[in-house]
């Protein structure tokens, strides 16, 4: 068994060992959904790639999306996150 670019174990065919943990985090707005699929050691990478999906004009995907969602995985890392599914009242509505 190997590791991979970000340091996680693989099997001999390059897939990730069972029982890594792997996070999902999602935000859908209006017809787009996002969808990052991390674990702990690409944490740095999910929040780069936030930061890139913000910047570019194309996306309907804003500063202020990276900021919540970035503060969602940083408050996951910690274990302060909010178990419930109710967390609507973080994101504002779509103009």
């Amino acid at each position: 068994m190997g590791r991979d670019r970000n340091g996680s174990r693989c099997n001999a065919k390059g897939v990730a060992a069972m029982g890594e943990e792997v996070n999902v985090l999602a935000l859908v707005k209006e017809d787009q959904r996002y969808i990052f699929l991390y674990d702990e050691v690409s944490v740095d990478e999910l929040l780069q790639t936030l930061g890139r999906y913000a910047a570019d004009p194309e996306l309907n995907f804003s500063w202020y999306d990276a900021a919540v969602m970035s503060q969602r995985v940083r408050a996951l890392r910690r274990g302060t996150a909010k178990t419930s599914c109710d967390d609507h009242n973080h994101y504002r509505k779509s103009a």
